[in-house]
């Protein structure tokens, strides 16, 4: 199982070298978690670089994942893992999600660098 953070569906929509690493997790619909948080930062960020109908047509593929929703239970197991590792709301929430469902989460945010199933790519190297 995995999720892939908002920093790798950036980068896959970049079509950088990360992105182009990342594109078979991604396409991977049937093993693939998208927590709301990741959709309302992937949103944000297209309507701010292109337009929102570019943004609304990106964000409906992301929807053949599984989308899992921020519920009590999931917002309780966040929040100790944001005082656990010192993680932002939203970073926790995405880690929180992919711990939930034992999955491998995606990233090139550097907050998630030596976390147990995090694979990190580093926006640096080739």
């Amino acid at each position: 199982m995995n999720v892939v953070d908002s920093s790798c569906w950036l980068e896959f929509i970049e079509d950088s070298s990360i992105g182009k690493k990342i594109a078979t997790i991604i396409a991977d619909v049937e093993r693939l978690f998208v927590p709301t948080i990741v959709l309302y930062e992937v949103f944000k960020k297209l309507t701010a670089m292109r337009d929102s109908v570019y943004a609304n047509n990106f964000i409906q593929g992301m929807l053949h994942a599984k989308v899992v929703s921020l519920d009590a239970s999931l917002s309780i197991f966040a929040a100790d893992i944001s005082r656990k590792y010192r993680l932002s709301m939203a970073d926790s929430i995405i880690y929180a999600t992919a711990m939930r469902y034992n999955a491998v989460l995606w990233t090139a945010d550097k907050h998630f660098i030596g976390l147990p199933h995090v694979q990190y790519f580093d926006k640096t190297q080739p």
